[in-house]
């Protein structure tokens, strides 16, 4: 392999501009075409001395003028460098040099993927035993005593919280966990607080028992059979200073967190009953001197038009979407309707409960 030709020593020629050409019509700096760095060029000009015609500044070839600053005809050429893998002949890198580049300077290292952790295993639940969550519920469901209790789970959180609603000594022992922990037993949509209560449902309290005590008006649910509206019922007879909200033991939810959460404490201070026939329940209130009204969205007379104002009142509400059956209907004193416009058929049964109790605790 030949070693490339020495480039000639001596002093640089003058400066000329590009735009100027030579005698022989070429741009000044470009070699001539045929031009071969291992002979001679067609004009006669050898790379290792000076032109044949004795004109040294006319007999070489430059890439470009000398930068400025130089004194010309004194600096010297600096060597020239070498070519970088994958250049051009000009020196610019390659497009697929370039392109390789750009990739490696995109390129960043992908983030490790995080292990997931594996879920705590669900806990299952005692026999005959449901979870009370939520700070109201919880609190109201300590103070009863009429419960009966088996574990109190909370955070450090809903510790403080519970202390300053329910004053101490509680009757379980509280323990202090994560709130990871409250996924192992309750539903992913649960809202906990951070506290929730392990306890055995409350029994049923008589209908003739809670007559005795109060003679506020009475709720008879007939098949309502969803936990949420059930509580939410609840919530509103706890408000409305109700006596007792009465289910069948069939078609009636039974007790549950969620009946519990939605009426947010409700559930251990309003009476709930539980009959077999819900028409014989109705006859007993009759009994009581009760004045039994049925709600329904074809009845002559509103409620604020029939209410009686010399005796207790009591009324039936049915499911939205069959509302009262034939028995509970003939067995009513008086069918009444809440006073509501064409845009909607019928109104939710914890809706329709609120208003009704409104209007029986509103005064003329």
């Amino acid at each position: 392999m030949s070693r490339p030709p020495r480039r000639p020593e001596g002093p640089r020629p003058p400066f000329r501009s590009p735009s100027r050409s030579d005698e022989s019509g070429r741009p000044h700096g470009r070699p001539a075409r045929g031009y071969s760095p291992g002979g001679h060029s067609p004009g006669g000009h050898s790379p290792g001395g000076q032109s044949s015609e004795g004109s040294s500044s006319e007999g070489r070839s430059f890439r470009g003028p000398s930068p400025r600053g130089r004194s010309q005809g004194h600096a010297q050429e600096a060597p020239a460098e070498a070519p970088r893998a994958g250049a051009q002949p000009g020196g610019r890198p390659s497009r697929a040099t370039r392109f390789a580049g750009r990739a490696a300077e995109t390129e960043a290292p992908l983030p490790q993927r995080r292990e997931r952790q594996a879920p705590l295993p669900r806990e299952k639940p005692e026999p005959n035993t449901l979870w009370l969550y939520g700070l109201h519920t919880v609190a109201a469901a300590l103070a009863n005593p009429k419960r009966r209790h088996r574990r109190l789970l909370l955070t450090a959180e809903a510790e403080a919280s519970l202390a300053a609603r329910l004053p101490r000594p509680w009757p379980v022992q509280a323990e202090r966990v994560e709130r990871a922990r409250f996924q192992t037993f309750l539903t992913e949509d649960a809202v906990h607080q951070g506290i929730a209560l392990l306890s055995e449902p409350l029994p049923p309290v008589p209908l003739e028992d809670a007559l005795e005590r109060s003679r506020g008006p009475v709720l008879l649910l007939d098949q309502v059979t969803d936990p949420r509206n059930v509580g939410a019922i609840l919530r509103s007879a706890a408000a409305f200073g109700a006596a007792a909200v009465v289910m069948q033991d069939r078609n009636a939810p039974p007790e549950t967190g969620a009946m519990a959460r939605a009426a947010v404490g409700a559930l251990d201070s309003v009476p709930v009953a539980r009959e077999v026939n819900l028409a014989r329940a109705i006859q007993t209130l009759q009994r009581a001197g009760y004045w039994v009204m049925g709600l329904a969205g074809d009845a002559n007379n509103t409620l604020a038009e029939a209410k009686p104002k010399d005796r207790p009142v009591a009324l039936v509400l049915g499911a939205e979407d069959t509302g009262l059956r034939r028995l509970q209907r003939e067995t009513c004193d008086e069918l009444v309707r809440l006073p509501i416009t064409g845009a909607v058929e019928s109104l939710n049964v914890s809706v329709a409960a609120s208003v009704a109790l409104y209007e029986l605790a509103r005064g003329d």
